[in-house]
């Protein structure tokens, strides 16, 4: 079972993002209070769950939460401010639209810019050791696979669908082939060759 708290006698918030390593698509990053004696043996680590468990679970979560909410950060954004940096301002979304405001936050991760006024620990891997990290990262991960899920039927060639927007052999080449999107990171290596960007135009719908 992991952990329900860090301080007890607080309202904690635990945060956590999805999609940092991707090539394509925003950051996603949610934050969740969590009522107290809250159980649910079935929630982890979301990427220790099946997508069906975790689909499950949100339902659970958005259901008994205290509070939740989620944070996106658009890849324009991403290119501007660089991946970490967007990570964490996900993170400053989420917190900043919960109906309860948390005394304390869990971050899930070793790095975290400060969130004004409420202080935070930062907790490596703390998606396997903390319910409302575990919470968060589910929520995060759910609404971005949503989000790609809706860019797939867009741009079918990159097979969202399947990689969600990571660096897979099939997405590479189909960069290689078709060039690029709006939605791609343009800052990142996308051809995984050294090269930054791509002279490709826009790809044509």
């Amino acid at each position: 079972m992991l952990l329900p708290y860090l301080h007890k006698d607080l309202i904690e918030a635990g945060c956590d993002e999805a999609g940092r390593g991707c090539l394509a698509g925003a950051v996603y990053a949610a934050a969740v209070i969590l009522p107290p004696g809250f159980q649910n043996e079935m929630l982890n680590d979301s990427k220790k769950l099946t997508e069906k468990q975790r689909y499950e679970l949100r339902t659970v979560i958005e259901k008994e939460a205290t509070a939740w909410a989620v944070g996106v950060v658009t890849p324009e954004e991403i290119d501007k401010i660089n991946i970490l940096n967007a990570s964490f301002l996900a993170m400053h979304r989420a917190v900043s639209q919960l109906q309860v405001t948390p005394q304390h936050l869990l971050i899930d991760g070793n790095r975290f810019n400060p969130y004004p006024g409420i202080p935070h620990t930062t907790i490596v891997k703390g998606d396997g050791k903390y319910l409302s990290i575990a919470a968060a990262s589910i929520l995060a991960k759910t609404y971005r696979d949503d989000y790609m899920n809706r860019l797939h039927e867009e741009y079918p060639m990159y097979d969202w669908k399947g990689n969600k927007g990571y660096p897979t052999k099939k997405h590479r080449a189909a960069i290689a082939a078709y060039g690029t999107t709006p939605y791609h990171r343009m800052s990142f290596n996308l051809l995984g060759d050294g090269q930054l960007s791509l002279d490709f135009g826009s790809v044509e719908k």
